[in-house]
């Protein structure tokens, strides 16, 4: 792998491309990292994303994914009804303008939404957008967390229901992708039942990082664990993993960015860093798939007949 800055801060753009690429079937993924906005107006951080979009689109990325709830600060941080109110309908403001600039710049977003379902019903969501046949674009799918957090600071069971749309796939011209979003992560059986149906390319849209008192030796074992176990499931599944992640301090949080790319053998092969708004750029050689499939046949040696534990909480016997 290779790496250039192509712009200066406060936002940087970092292109990573593979070498010796055995077959043309590619695609250009694009990773928008960024800081939550300072003051408390959303339209501040849906400009700041737009405007990321818009630069990993003039580098070629044909898949371009953002970072969780992207529209706010992380308010799960606390209990607060105030909150609520960030939360939108989808279709809604906020998925309306995303599909105009994906019909724009002729490229497919993923991207997080609070979503309000009904009175009473909010879920954290992620849609994929992507032009269609007519030039505009449209929603082409939609994914609610499943597994939610209840932590200091992360006090998402207040604010989210737990996804009811089950485990999808969204096939586009570049390839099969599937959408899981933070908590998911830490979850093989998620990762799994993604590949199952098709997925080539896994994005975890996230919001992780260390509390500010935490200890280093903490901070840097809670790190590596992230990322060992979405590379894990790269390796398990024989699949792309994106993860891309916020940066910055709020409050009682320091999120720690490395967003990244994992490729279906684990190997990391591309990754942002750990302090700065980045947009980072990087291709997936698809044919890495098969070559890893074929070398690891994982799913044809699974023993479906002998998992039948897996539908208990735990086996008590």
């Amino acid at each position: 792998q290779q790496g250039s800055v192509l712009a200066p801060l406060p936002v940087r753009i970092l292109e990573v491309w593979m070498m010796n690429s055995k077959s043309g079937k590619t695609v250009r993924v694009g990773l928008v990292q960024h800081a939550g906005p300072m003051g408390t107006n959303p339209e501040v951080n849906i400009d700041q994303t737009c405007r990321m979009i818009r630069k990993a689109a003039s580098c070629g990325a044909q898949i371009i994914a953002t970072q969780e709830l992207f529209r706010s600060r992380y308010f799960p941080q606390v209990e607060d009804e105030a909150y609520f109110s960030l939360a939108e309908s989808i279709p809604g403001p906020t998925s309306v303008k995303l599909c105009h600039l994906a019909g724009e710049l002729n490229v497919h977003i993923v991207a997080s939404v609070f979503e309000k379902r009904t009175a009473g019903i909010y879920h954290n969501t992620a849609i994929m957008i992507g032009p269609t046949s007519n030039g505009e674009a449209a929603i082409l799918g939609k994914y609610r967390k499943m597994h939610i957090p209840d932590e200091p600071y992360y006090c998402e069971k207040y604010y989210f229901t737990p996804g009811d749309l089950g485990w999808s796939t969204q096939k586009t011209p570049h390839a099969t992708t599937s959408i899981l979003i933070c908590w998911d992560q830490w979850f093989p059986e998620a990762a799994r039942l993604t590949a199952l149906h098709g997925a080539q390319i896994i994005f975890y849209p996230t919001a992780i990082g260390w509390c500010r008192d935490e200890p280093m030796e903490h901070r840097q074992q809670q790190k590596q664990a992230w990322q060992i176990i979405q590379r894990a499931h790269a390796i398990a599944n024989g699949v792309f993993v994106v993860a891309i992640n916020r940066v910055g301090v709020e409050d009682n949080l320091e999120f720690w960015g490395s967003s990244f790319v994992a490729d279906p053998g684990g190997t990391i092969i591309a990754e942002a860093d750990e302090k700065n708004e980045q947009v980072l750029i990087t291709e997936c050689d698809l044919s890495k798939i098969d070559q890893y499939r074929q070398d690891w046949p994982f799913l044809r040696d699974r023993r479906i007949d002998a998992y039948g534990d897996l539908m208990n909480r735990y086996s008590d016997s």
